[in-house]
């Protein structure tokens, strides 16, 4: 038996959940039991009362923690009710559907582990010139520093198997988007981009009210996630930076010395002396973050021993 559940996280979205539970696939050729569950973060309006009167079950979280909070909560109750593949959508209807089924071969064939929907950004209507441009940057920004193959990484909709959504800890509260990429890419999980459509706007976002702040809360979140699963990367890369800045400025005084002008530029030594100890500074937290990010790898592994209990435990 395969049991595919389909994850909705959902805010005060009474006017267009109907719509997007109406448009979710019955049947799938390989799944043989399809559930839908919506995480209910903190509705006011009749979203959980739609959602329970439809058939859907429905997880009730209070007060609303935001998207980041809602679908990772989603994940846990998902794997609680025996999921073995986890697909996410929107409640405002923004996917198609009908493409789940695309999303999830290559799980069922063993391709992939995560397996993500990329939009045809540049066909999107509502979207502005400027908003397009800025999120194929952001993606192939992404996909070249993370070696990630995802073509959209703000895609919400993408599926996930038993294995990865059981190895994936969200930390942010804004978003997952990045961070599930980056984590995946980390842990030697296998992602893949599929193509799917998308239907007309239903409503405005509730996450990207500006599209700067939205670019600045994912730098921040990407520059986070680099941090806690690449230290030595990160660090080492600046700290290399700076010492070759610092050998520069003395190859520049030397140069200068030997011709008879140090005198007049010893504050490029000094400069020098700057980059060099903050070089070497950060190559010792290099070090660090290094043996910290083993000390975290070594939870993981007990945090998903601890998961694999609980739900075997469960299922008896």
């Amino acid at each position: 038996m395969t049991k595919l559940i389909i994850q909705i996280p959902c805010y005060n979205e009474e006017e267009t959940l109907l719509t997007t539970l109406n448009e979710l696939p019955a049947e799938i050729k390989g799944i043989d039991n399809i559930q839908v569950l919506v995480i209910n973060d903190g509705s006011t309006d009749k979203s959980a009362e739609i959602a329970r009167n439809w058939g859907a079950h429905v997880l009730d979280i209070m007060p609303n923690k935001g998207l980041a909070n809602a679908f990772r909560c989603g994940l846990n109750e998902a794997l609680k009710m025996g999921a073995d593949i986890i697909v996410n959508t929107d409640a405002d209807n923004q996917y198609c559907a009908a493409d789940i089924e695309k999303l999830i071969i290559p799980i069922l064939e063993g391709k992939a582990d995560i397996v993500v929907g990329a939009r045809d950004i540049f066909s999107i209507k509502e979207f502005s010139a400027l908003k397009k441009i800025l999120q194929k940057i952001g993606s192939a920004a992404l996909k070249l520093f993370s070696s990630t193959p995802i073509e959209d990484a703000p895609s919400g909709f993408r599926a996930f198997s038993k294995h990865a959504a059981m190895r994936i800890n969200i930390f942010d509260n804004y978003t997952y988007t990045m961070e599930t990429l980056l984590q995946a890419n980390a842990k030697g999980l296998k992602l893949m981009s599929v193509p799917i459509r998308v239907n007309e706007k239903l409503r405005d976002s509730k996450l990207v009210k500006n599209i700067f702040d939205y670019m600045y809360k994912s730098m921040k979140t990407t520059i986070r996630m680099f941090i806690v699963y690449r230290p030595f990367r990160f660090f080492i890369s600046i700290a290399a930076i700076l010492a070759a800045l610092g050998i520069i400025l003395v190859f520049r005084f030397l140069y200068f010395y030997l011709q008879g002008f140090g005198n007049g530029h010893v504050q490029s030594l000094i400069f020098a002396a700057m980059f060099l100890i903050s070089g070497v500074q950060l190559a010792i937290i290099a070090v660090i973050g290094d043996l910290l990010s083993i000390n975290r790898k070594l939870s993981e592994d007990i945090q998903l021993r601890l998961k694999n209990l609980e739900f075997k435990i469960n299922k008896q």
